[in-house]
Parts: structure tokens; sequence; C-alpha cells
């Protein structure tokens, strides 16, 4: 409930400080004396439009303040996801501040519990807070959201509700993938065909590891083939045993030192091996390694091929691998490898059965069949409770002098969406055999004014609301019906925080407190007071709102006669 409002600076207020109780209040006031100030200050909190005009004369800003306890615990976890602090006293009882500030320049800011929020956030948090019907002010009632949140809260289906919600939410997240998939599925067709042409590329070059460096090598070996060969050839022949050939040469010098007896140079027999020259052994030594790096320049010769043909395939190939190492963006050709292999799951897994979707397809029917049952389940709900909800509200209206009024609260089908498959149209008409017409087209007066009365009174113990605000919806009636009207909102105060903003003095008697609205005159401007009434306070107050200014006897008799009631 609404605890404390704080203004400061705000149109004809230089600053209040008041404490609100439980019950029914009743504020009262002249007309012009600033009871419609105190609501659109108390609408600044709410989220209203900011206005630089309601700065009072000199100030800085305004500044308006509500304190607000044993606030809706389900608004707990709106608070965590907004990092705002979640205060309790030592009682356990929660409390919530919530301060709007507006400067000259047209800056507004928002703090709940004195951590800076958007308004949007504050729109969120409001609604659970307090609820303000004026005779002019019916918005709220247009909307489809409230009009169906009036019908679930008398309906007393929110067990149903949760399941149905938590149905839906399941099926929109499964219908989110099934089509995500679904176009995965077809992004993917899309590409089969570039992605099977890039593997038939790759098939064709059919690359292997450290493929591309062997045919560099070989090619540039076929290249300079015909040079290669000439030159081992002409090493060849210096090698080989021809006249001038190196072995032809060392045979002769092998047969020519045999002849030499080296012993008489002064070589001593020891260093003779089995008898045999010296000189004659490392000759023919010379002459066996001779043949054989002649026979190792001959076989390079024989394995030199100088086909053009071999090197034109040679050269081929090797521009294949070129071309794919640009075209596919890698730095090496033996990356192709892998590229190839990926590309190859990827169109086999296009290719392939999707087991996943028909599974997902199965369960959202599965799903959907059970929202379906308990869509309907929940509109049985509400059209049965729309039935006894209508009744029940002409029966309430029409003690309030709305003795021709008919209502209907007409569950209407719609397409399903988070909060089921119905919508709800409040159709009304005040005249007799009048045909009932949106509440929306009826132009807002005090026969509205009764029936949302009404409305809030039969809600009273359904919806969880700490407080109402009535701004002057007994406007039009008087004697019998306003007392009525007194009665109904005290009752509706046995559940919720009532706050009556009333000229009736029928209405006003029922309040269990009092606060008057009035202004006063400085050297410079006018100022807005409130303060609370005593009883005698009280008396003299109603006794003014009976007889006028002039308060006689009779008056103040006729207002403690109507306190005792």
């Amino acid at each position: 409930m609404l605890k404390n409002l704080i203004i400061r600076n705000y149109a004809l207020i230089e600053h209040l400080d008041l404490e609100f109780g439980p019950g029914l209040t009743i504020i009262t006031g002249e007309t012009g004396a600033g009871k419609s100030i105190m609501l659109g200050a108390l609408s600044l909190v709410m989220g209203g439009r900011a206005d630089t005009k309601v700065i009072s004369d000199g100030g800085s800003k305004s500044v308006v303040e509500a304190l607000f306890t044993d606030v809706d615990p389900e608004l707990r976890s709106l608070f965590i996801e907004k990092g705002i602090d979640w205060i309790e006293d030592a009682a356990g009882v929660s409390e919530l501040t919530v301060r709007r500030e507006l400067t000259a320049s047209g800056r507004s800011k928002v703090f709940v519990n004195d951590t800076s929020v958007t308004l949007q956030t504050l729109s969120a948090i409001v609604p659970r807070l307090i609820d303000i019907h004026s005779q002019h002010a019916n918005a709220k009632i247009n909307d489809p959201a409230e009009r169906l949140r009036i019908i679930d809260s008398m309906a007393g289906n929110a067990e149903i509700r949760q399941e149905y919600e938590s149905l839906f939410n399941d099926y929109v997240e499964l219908r989110r993938r099934i089509n995500a998939r679904k176009g995965e599925i077809a992004k993917s067709a899309e590409n089969i065909v570039f992605l099977k042409f890039q593997l038939e590329q790759l098939d064709r070059l059919d690359p292997k590891p450290g493929e591309l460096k062997e045919i560099e090598r070989r090619f540039e070996m076929l290249s300079d083939a015909d040079e290669i060969k000439e030159r081992l050839y002409a090493l060849s022949s210096l090698l080989g045993d021809s006249d001038r050939g190196a072995q032809s040469l060392l045979a002769e010098s092998v047969s020519l030192a045999d002849r030499i007896d080296f012993s008489l140079l002064g070589e001593s027999p020891e260093s003779a091996v089995e008898s045999v020259n010296p000189i004659v052994g490392r000759l023919r030594q010379l002459l066996v390694e001779v043949k054989d790096i002649y026979e190792t320049v001959d076989d390079y010769n024989s394995a030199i091929d100088t086909d053009p043909a071999a090197l034109a395939k040679l050269s081929a190939r090797m521009d294949l691998y070129y071309e794919l190492v640009k075209r596919f963006r890698v730095r090496e050709a033996d990356e192709l490898v892998a590229l190839r292999d990926n590309i190859r799951c990827q169109v086999a897994d296009v290719a392939g059965d999707d087991g996943e979707l028909p599974e997902m397809e199965r369960e959202m029917r599965r799903i959907g069949h059970e929202l379906k049952v308990k869509a309907d389940q929940l509109t049985q709900t509400r059209v049965s409770c729309a039935a006894e909800f209508s009744r029940r509200l002409c029966e309430t209206a029409r003690p309030l002098g709305l003795t021709n009024i008919s209502f209907l609260a007409d569950v209407r089908g719609r397409k399903l969406c988070v909060t089921g498959q119905d919508e709800v149209e409040f159709l009304c008409s005040f005249n007799k055999n009048g045909i009932p017409r949106p509440i929306g087209d009826i132009a807002s007066g005090g026969e509205i004014a009764r029936m949302m009365l009404s409305l809030k009174s039969i809600l009273a113990g359904h919806i969880n609301l700490p407080t109402i605000i009535f701004d002057e919806v007994d406007t039009g009636v008087s004697g019998e019906i306003a007392d009525k009207m007194g009665e109904m909102m005290h009752d509706v105060s046995e559940n919720m925080q009532v706050i009556v903003i009333t000229h009736l003095p029928q209405v006003a008697a029922k309040g269990d407190a009092h606060f008057k609205v009035y202004k006063t005159d400085a050297d410079t401007r006018t100022v807005t007071h409130v303060r609370p009434l005593t009883v005698e306070d009280r008396i003299r107050e109603l006794a003014a709102m009976i007889s006028g200014s002039e308060v006689s006897e009779a008056a103040l008799e006729a207002a403690r006669t109507l306190l005792k009631k």
C-alpha cells in the first residue's frame, strides 16, 4: 500500500509529506484547492508525462517520492533482473520507494529503491502498486490485456494459465528451432550444386600430401634434361674406358707402375702389403672408384626421361595445383587434402537423411495438441466466469442508480498467443432496451464511473492490487446513491487501501482517515497545503460540504449523524 508521499516544488505545492494508512482515506477540499495537483504529482511517480511547467516558480527541480509497503512478491524477479535492491524491514515486510525528479531543463530521472531505472522499467512496476481511476480516465479498461486480466482474476484459473503459458513457450521455442533447422537445410541445399562442383574439381586433382613439391622437383629436372644428359655423357666419356678415358689411363698407369721397383727409390719392404707395389695398389683403388663413379653417372643418365609428353603431363598437373590453391584460397597445396574431406562431409550431410527434423516436428505436433486442449480448458473457465461476472456487475451497479444497465463480458476466439485463444470485450448500455456497445465507444461520465466502481468492488477480493484511488467518481450523484457508493468504497477498502477524492459528505463520512486540501496566499504566490483532520475537524468539514460556507448547527448535527453511520 501507499505509506508515504513527499512532493516538493510541484505546481502550487512547496512541500508536502503525507502519511497514509490502510482502509479508506478521504481527501476533500474546495474546487481549485489543489486536489488534482496531488494526483498529477502521484501520476508522475507512476511514469506519467513530465512537464517542466509544473516546477514551482524559482525552483530548480520538482521531486515526487512515494513509499509503498507490503509490495507484491512477484515483483522480486523483475527487481533481480534489473539490478534493483529488494528491501524488507525487520518484520519481513517489503518496501519500495519510487522517486521522480524533473529539472527546469526538462530532464527527468527515475529511481526505484535509489537505483536509477528507465521509464519502461517503472511502467512494469507501478501497475502492481497502485491504480488511479477517475471519472474521465477509463483508458485502462479499454486495454484488451486488462479486460482479460479482470476475467482471469475472477475465474481463478492461474494454475491452468501457467500450464498453458509453459506449453506455449515450449511450442514457440520448438517452432523456432524447426524453422532454424529448415533454414539451414534450405541454405545447404542451395549450396549443394556449388559444393559438388568444388568436390569434382578436387577429385579431379586428387591431391596427396607432398605431391606438389615432388612434381616441382621433377619438372625442374626434366626442363633441363637435355643439357644434363649432355653433361653426364661428357662426364661418362671422361670416366670411361675409351682411349683417353680415365679408366684406360688408370689401367695404363697400373701396368707402368707395376714395372717399376720402388724399393730402389727408398721405399722400405715393410710398407709393401703382401709384396704388392704400394703405388700399384693405390692406382688400382683409384681405378675401382672411377669405375663406380662411371656406373653411377651412367645410371643417372639412363634415368633421365627427355620425353616431352611426360614433361607436359607434369606441367599440367602442377598448373592445376596452382589454380586450385588460388581458387580455394589456401596457403599450401597440402591443405587441399583436408578441404576435400571437409566438402565431402558437407555434401554427405545435405544428401543424407535428417533424423532430427522429423523428430522435432513430431514433438511440436504433440505439444500443439496439448496446447489446444489446455487452451480449450482456459476458454471454458473464462466463458463460465464472464457470464457470472456480467450478472454480478449488473446487480452491483443497479443500486448506484444504474437501474437500466445491461453488461456483457464477451469472450471471443482469436489466434493462439501467450495468453490463450481468447480476447474479451466489455459491452455495456445504460438505457432501457439499449443495445450494449463496447465501453470504449461510450462517452465517459458519471455512469461509467459508477459502473467502474461496481467493477472494482467485485474485483477487490480477487486482484492483488494494494492501492486504488478514486478521483471524484461520485460526481453527479447524491442522497441514497451517494451513501451506497460510500458504503461500496468502504467495503472495497477491507481488501485493499482505498483513497477517495470526493465532494460528497455521504462518501467522506465513510473514511477511516480524512485529509483536507486548501491553499493560502503568500506575498508572491499561492501555495497548496494538505492536513489530516481530527474528529472535530471532520465534523466541521462535513458540515461545510453539506451547507456551504455558512456552517449551521443543523449541518453540524447532520455531519455528526453521518459519522455515526
